[in-house]
């Protein structure tokens, strides 16, 4: 009997060995070489998550906002500092990190493990995904692909809010062609579930990366029929209208205007103005147009060179340009294709961009390069060394980077080790205060305590003969003023390349 194009399951694609019953020794063995490279990455990125300070300016950030919203119990809209709160993102992020915080206490480590989750999401729907429509094998390929990747493997391991987006996106992105393929089943609800946690994560441009490649891939295959008949519509938009509604309206009852400045301003000035002036919480970050794709790049590293190793060469031959169309005109090529390349185009046109801006779309280039590259046993065995390769790359780079951080920790954009030596040397409860600029590393790791003054403020201390502040934190472009005003010879506690500690109060007893 025969059955519209919608309802019909699309066909498992078969490689050699597709589903593992076949594989020779040989393979077996790589595949345990690739699990066991794969094993040694994460314990490396769990190692550093604990080892390596939070660094400024993002991730420290973030990781205070999250300590803060722990501390002051103020849980609808973000705090950016005490009284000051965060308009710039949703909270999803900072509810997980300072959950995360209350189970395991205030450090890096905890701060980052809700990223990591996030990021091990990304990759079970990846691999869900792959495995209902290719095979075991070519999502073993895309996981590991995609986990390798150098924005993915450095942001599982980061207190950001793109690991969350990232993982909303994905979510949705997988749940509507699993949707497909089983009509009426839970997956029809994760796709707006998907979309909440977007929503929840960064805000409304969740539903331009989603809905843009979606209705793209529909126009372009006319899938309308599919798509209408494979997603509860009503029922979903409830839900996800349920879970993110509440937040938008009681954040803006609790701080009026936060919804002008994060709808207008932070989704459309900061898209739209290069360097956009209203940032109210940092600068914003002005690229040329298309940097997106020089981001995409190192995004992709080592994976983007591999891409790029096997397109070019087919691009210049006949023959493998008719191959490559008509592998694109496959339904759920052109799906991933969509996926791939809508955020690229999207954030082509931004003013304001960032490396991380290339995570939604890494997922589906994993899959399209993982297919491309099972083509045959000896691209296999080929991709099996690719794939190795890249986890220990990954695993080696990042624990040489973390150990000469540990080796010379003025290498390090942090406050970490400054506010370690101040608290090994003072005597008193005097705060820590830094002068012109206090950074969020520093607010970190004093929880909350550090504060700020002037040159002017500090001269006027010090002419009055005060004995109150035991040490002041100087930029080092101040360094030669602030001497100026200091008893001869400067008591110098601390340096780094941004930082120098003075003392003003008597000098630590020697060990």
């Amino acid at each position: 009997m025969w059955t519209p194009s919608w309802r019909r399951r699309p066909p498992r694609r078969r490689v050699a060995e597709a589903d593992g019953r076949a594989a020779s020794p040989v393979a077996a063995g790589s595949d345990r070489l690739v699990y066991l490279a794969l094993g040694c990455a994460l314990a490396v990125r769990l190692a550093a998550m604990a080892i390596f300070p939070l660094t400024d300016t993002t991730e420290a950030r973030y990781g205070e906002i999250a300590r803060l919203m722990l501390e002051t119990g103020h849980w609808i809209v973000p705090p950016f500092d005490y009284g000051v709160p965060f308009w710039g993102k949703p909270p999803l992020s900072f509810w997980l990190q300072a959950g995360s915080y209350g189970l395991f206490g205030v450090n890096e480590f905890a701060g980052r493990l809700p990223s990591l989750l996030a990021s091990v999401g990304v990759l079970a729907c990846l691999y869900a995904f792959a495995r209902a429509f290719w095979n075991r094998r070519v999502a073993l390929w895309a996981t590991v692909i995609c986990a390798t990747s150098a924005v993915v493997y450095v942001n599982a391991g980061a207190i950001l809010t793109d690991p969350f987006l990232a993982f909303g996106t994905t979510l949705s992105m997988v749940a509507l062609p699993m949707a497909v393929r089983t009509p009426r089943s839970a997956w029809g609800y994760a796709f707006f579930l998907g979309l909440a946690v977007g929503l929840l994560a960064k805000g409304p441009v969740a539903l331009v990366l989603v809905g843009g490649p979606v209705g793209l891939w529909t126009i372009l295959k006319t899938q309308w029929r599919a798509v209408w008949r494979a997603l509860p519509w009503v029922r979903g938009a409830f839900l996800t209208a349920l879970l993110t509604l509440p937040w938008y309206l009681l954040a803006e009852s609790q701080s009026p205007g936060f919804l002008e400045y994060f709808i207008v301003g932070e989704h459309w000035k900061r898209f739209t103005e290069a360097g956009w002036q209203g940032d109210l919480y940092g600068s914003a970050h002005r690229r040329v147009l298309g940097t997106i794709w020089l981001y995409w790049l190192g995004a992709a590293f080592p994976w983007a060179l591999v891409a790029l190793w096997r397109l070019v060469p087919g691009a210049l031959n006949k023959a493998a340009r008719r191959a490559m169309a008509v592998a694109a005109a496959d339904t759920w090529t052109a799906y991933l294709l969509c996926w791939a390349l809508f955020p690229m185009i999207f954030f082509s046109f931004a003013g304001n961009i960032l490396w991380t801006y290339v995570l939604p779309a890494l997922p589906a280039f994993a899959v399209l390069l993982a297919v491309s590259l099972a083509d045959g046993p000896a691209m296999e065995n080929r991709l099996r060394w690719l794939l190795t390769g890249s986890a220990l790359i990954a695993s080696v780079g990042l624990a040489g980077f973390v150990a000469t951080a540990r080796i010379d920790p003025s290498l390090v954009k942090t406050q970490k080790y400054l506010v370690q030596a101040y608290d090994d040397q003072r005597h008193g409860p005097a705060p820590l205060v830094y002068i012109q600029d206090r950074p969020f590393s520093a607010r970190f790791y004093t929880r909350g305590q550090a504060r700020t003054s002037t040159v002017k403020e500090l001269a006027a201390y010090l002419a009055k003969g005060s004995t109150g502040t035991e040490m002041v934190a100087v930029p080092n472009y101040l360094k030669a003023n602030i001497e100026k005003l200091l008893p001869a010879p400067p008591d110098i506690r601390f340096t780094s390349r941004r930082y120098t500690l003075y003392g003003l109060g008597p000098a630590p007893a020697p060990q």
